[in-house]
């Protein structure tokens, strides 16, 4: 990478990080707070947590659409602004509803496909997927950094404390945008269909069955994390007598123990192309975490155990689901194939809010972690159906402007080389976007096709 690309995946993974560390350090103290609330009833807290969900899934796309017409910078920094917003109206708010209209708020400020469209302004195609890589493990590090935070800050400044933290990250972050992010030129400003959704493709996308199942396994992800931590904050300080302020002591190993137990497993899918026999062991794994919850809850090692368990079934199927999405999406369509699946993601928490504040309210904490067994059954059934993925991998290249009786010979040439198994030509973007099996093809082959290697 160049030291603009670098410059410009740091900051914008940044960016990024700043925004998720305060929104994810909520999660595990939120449900402790909630009783100081005005209005306040278990299905009412799960509300304000999955409030951020609901307006995040609706308004993700359609930013990411406007962020191509007046650009990507004034849609990150209005939108981090609403999160700030947002977050100062959660913190002033001594109502459960104040808390859901600021966490509404919070989520109206949906900046992830204007932030992945601008990594794309910035990157060369054939830098972009490591790019995109780069951001992406900044939100998974944020999210295991903040419910570490969480309870300590917690301990520290209070809930409220928090949401002051979080707008503050969020003022930070529009800083690194003004500042730090470089301006892209005028020219490499365009959609990139590997990197954001384009309006033609939905339909294509949606026809295809295999994506619909990834699409509801990431929402049954996100709606179990959500759920539980309605119930598991709770457990430890109410049956099992740990004070807030200890519970990353509990966490810590937890996440610690849960990423090294599900690092072979990925080397093991990637590289011994076993991707739908680690992923149904991890959605079945996940169904056992929370079988394990529902009878273990009472004693702190077994609520150990199912967190263990839990969290390398999470981490895993955080790791997987992607690269399944990557493999299966049509070459022109990834980056609308990326967007459905984020926002199948965000409803996903915001179901886990609902569902579990009222199962909780209705059954307790036993029935919070059956609707995780429940969720994960179902989910392992609609699993079982999809086809074996095959090993491809996206690749652009960068063509330039071509006419259409050139665009139609180079596609030729480029469709015959051993390797290709998908090719098409965007001619308005100067760009081929390819599935390639690697293990079929040489490194060199397409070389003489992209102006990158002239």
């Amino acid at each position: 990478m160049s030291a603009t690309e670098k410059r410009a995946t740091f900051s914008l993974a940044g960016i990024y990080a700043l925004r998720m560390l305060g929104f994810f350090m909520i999660l595990p103290v939120f449900v402790l707070y909630a009783d100081e609330l005005e209005g306040v009833t278990p299905l009412l807290v799960g509300v304000a947590i999955g409030a951020y969900g609901l307006t995040q899934a609706l308004l993700q796309i359609p930013f990411g659409m406007l962020s191509d017409r007046i650009g990507r910078k004034p849609v990150i920094v209005g939108g981090l602004l609403i999160f700030a917003v947002g977050s100062v109206v959660a913190a002033l708010s001594d109502s459960i509803t104040g808390v859901i209209i600021g966490r509404a708020l919070q989520g109206s400020g949906a900046i992830a496909a204007a932030v992945m469209a601008l990594a794309a302004d910035l990157t060369r195609e054939e830098q972009r997927t490591k790019a995109m890589a780069m951001i992406g493990m900044s939100i998974g590090a944020a999210f295991m950094l903040a419910l570490v935070l969480g309870p300590v800050f917690n301990n520290w400044i209070g809930v409220p404390g928090i949401f002051w933290l979080t707008a503050v990250l969020a003022i930070g972050g529009i800083a690194v945008a003004l500042f730090l992010v470089p301006q892209p030129q005028l020219e490499h400003c365009h959609r990139h269909r590997d990197a954001e959704p384009v309006a033609g493709q939905f339909a294509r996308v949606l026809r295809n069955f295999d994506l619909l199942r990834l699409d509801y396994g990431i929402l049954t992800v996100h709606m179990t994390i959500t759920s539980i931590f309605m119930a598991v904050p709770l457990v430890l300080r109410d049956i099992l007598g740990l004070d807030s302020s200890i519970h990353w002591q509990v966490y810590l190993p937890v996440l610690l123990g849960s990423v090294v137990l599900m690092v072979p497993f990925v080397i093991l899918a990637e590289k011994k192309r076993k991707m739908k026999e680690i992923f149904l062991g991890a959605v079945f794994v996940m169904g056992v975490a929370q079988v394990a919850f529902y009878f273990l809850y009472t004693s702190l090692a077994g609520l150990v155990v199912a967190l263990v368990l839990f969290f390398t079934a999470f981490n895993l199927l955080e790791a997987v689901l992607p690269s399944m999405v990557s493999k299966i999406a049509p070459a022109e369509s990834k980056g609308t194939a990326m967007g459905i699946y984020s926002t199948s993601q965000f409803t996903g928490s915001f179901l886990g809010g609902i569902l579990g504040g009222w199962m909780q309210g209705s059954f307790g904490f036993g029935g919070v972690f059956l609707l995780g067994a429940v969720s994960a059954g179902l989910w392992f059934l609609v699993a079982s159906g999809m086809s074996r993925p095959r090993n491809l991998r996206n690749q652009l290249l960068h063509v330039g402007v071509l006419s259409a009786d050139e665009s139609d010979d180079l596609l030729a040439r480029i469709t015959s080389v051993t390797g290709v198994v998908e090719a098409v030509i965007v001619n308005e973007e100067g760009v081929a976007y390819l599935k390639v099996d690697p293990d079929a093809m040489n490194p060199s082959a397409l070389d003489e096709f992209s102006l990158a290697e002239a």
